[in-house]
């Protein structure tokens, strides 16, 4: 790391204790951010670095709710308003009983550099609760998120901070928290929130945007080299909504999902993943990954093993953060691995980046790889603005500029820095250059 920028680093660490994946995200970026200071000595005269790793605003609160047994629950919300010199904060919620400050501040981070990336006026911002949906009822949810909003909805706007969706927070739970939202306020603001149901204010696309865009992404990664998706056998970790919308737009290109996966283990389908199966299974029924492999002939169900032990062409890690250890890069690398795409947030610990690098793999980080579904939150806000409403066909023509932009906008900054071929100082400096000129222009705020 550039000696300028260790001191910065020590005093962010310090002042965050305990925060494990917000120090692994702000290392990681400040590690690519020294030949940019070089040509830009101003953005450490203006601070810019102390203030970007500072959020604009973190809001914690209590949220009670009662089950369905009358029992009174008490569960912790956040929201963190990272940094708004581009636009309103934008960013999803997440539900999950591994949600503490630490991980809201490490996506909200994160958020900052994929926003930028995407071109379009957003800001970064972050939050969600450690309540998990998993096994509650409807009504559960939906008392849940109602105290949820009561709070957070005086943080939030269409000009101020505008929430979506992330780990435990779909459809269902957008559209309670919208409903409360507008029973509080008196208003039908639909560009509060993003994802919501395509017949009240959604945009098409939406739902599949992080999984078709992290698909996106890597094509244009293969095409680098000579190649595309087609022929090439493909592992996606995960089995929720982006790891099943990889699948399907990987399949499309001609590529063989031959392996997927849950929190209990993974599938093996040689043959490649029914789509249409695993949407009944996954989103219909709310089941698991083994109902899967009991109605469909020849495929096998490991329990408790890591899809990473699957030989694979092409990787898509699409569950959680560093779910992909150095180990597991490794075990990949000599399987012939090609190209990592990123659909999760951080799911590759520093290990596994530094072996793909090393190994010559064609890497695209999460902020990158996964912007999509930002990307189109953030077309799904121009559709609210305009009360318009796009086809499908033309939102994902959209979407498919936006993230062939953002390889374009990677591949040339890391050409620029001398770096050829590096997404990750791509995407760094890519992001942090624009954020850090907005802030400059802004002044002292």
């Amino acid at each position: 790391m550039d000696a300028r920028l260790e001191a910065i680093r020590d005093t962010v660490l310090a002042r965050n204790p305990g925060e494990a994946e917000f120090h692994q995200a702000v290392v990681e970026v400040f590690e690519s951010l020294g030949p940019v200071h070089d040509r830009h000595p101003e953005f450490l005269d203006a601070a810019i670095l102390e203030r970007l790793c500072e959020p604009e605003r973190q809001i914690i609160f209590r949220v009670p709710w009662t089950d369905d047994a009358g029992r009174v629950q008490i569960n912790r919300g956040f929201r963190v308003e990272f940094n708004s010199a581009l636009g309103p904060y934008k960013g999803g919620l997440r539900f999950h009983p591994s949600v503490y400050l630490g991980i809201v501040k490490f996506l909200g981070f994160e958020q900052i550099f994929k926003n930028a990336l995407t071109g379009m006026p957003i800001g970064g911002g972050k939050g969600g609760s450690d309540f998990d949906p998993r096994g509650r009822s409807d009504a559960e949810v939906m008392r849940f998120c109602r105290s949820f909003m009561t709070e957070l909805y005086r943080h939030i706007g269409e000009y101020t901070d505008v929430p979506a969706g992330d780990i435990g927070v779909g459809g269902r739970e957008i559209g309670y928290l919208f409903g409360q939202y507008k029973r509080i306020t008196n208003r039908y603001e639909s560009g509060v929130l993003t994802g919501k149901g395509i017949s009240w204010g959604g945009s098409l696309v939406r739902p599949e945007a992080t999984g078709f865009g992290t698909v996106i992404f890597t094509q244009e990664m293969l095409k680098t080299r000579g190649t595309s998706f087609d022929g090439q056998r493909v592992v996606v970790s995960g089995s929720g909504n982006v790891a099943i919308n990889a699948i399907a737009k990987a399949q499309s290109l001609g590529a063989t999902v031959v392996a997927c996966s849950d929190s209990s283990g993974y599938i093996m389908d040689e043959a490649g993943i029914d789509v249409g199966l695993l949407r009944e299974v996954k989103e219909v029924e709310r089941g698991r990954l083994k109902d899967y492999a009991v109605r469909r002939p020849g495929v096998s169900y490991v329990d408790g093993g890591s899809v990473w032990d699957v030989d694979a062409t092409v990787a898509l890690p699409c569950a959680t953060q560093n779910e992909l250890d150095g180990g597991a890069a490794a075990r990949l690398v000599r399987g012939g691995l090609l190209a990592v795409g990123e659909g999760a947030n951080m799911p590759s610990t520093r290990d596994a980046v530094a072996v793909f690098q090393e190994a010559g793999v064609l890497f695209g980080p999460g902020k990158a790889a996964n912007a999509g579904g930002v990307a189109t939150s953030a077309l799904e806000m121009q559709q609210n603005a305009s009360r318009d409403s796009w086809s499908f066909e033309h939102t994902e023509e959209r979407l498919t500029d936006i993230m062939v932009g953002i390889h374009h906008r990677c591949a040339a900054t890391a050409d620029e820095y001398g770096e050829p071929g590096n997404y990750v100082l791509g995407a760094n400096i890519g992001g942090f250059a624009k954020v850090a000129e907005a802030m400059l222009a802004q002044g002292l705020i």
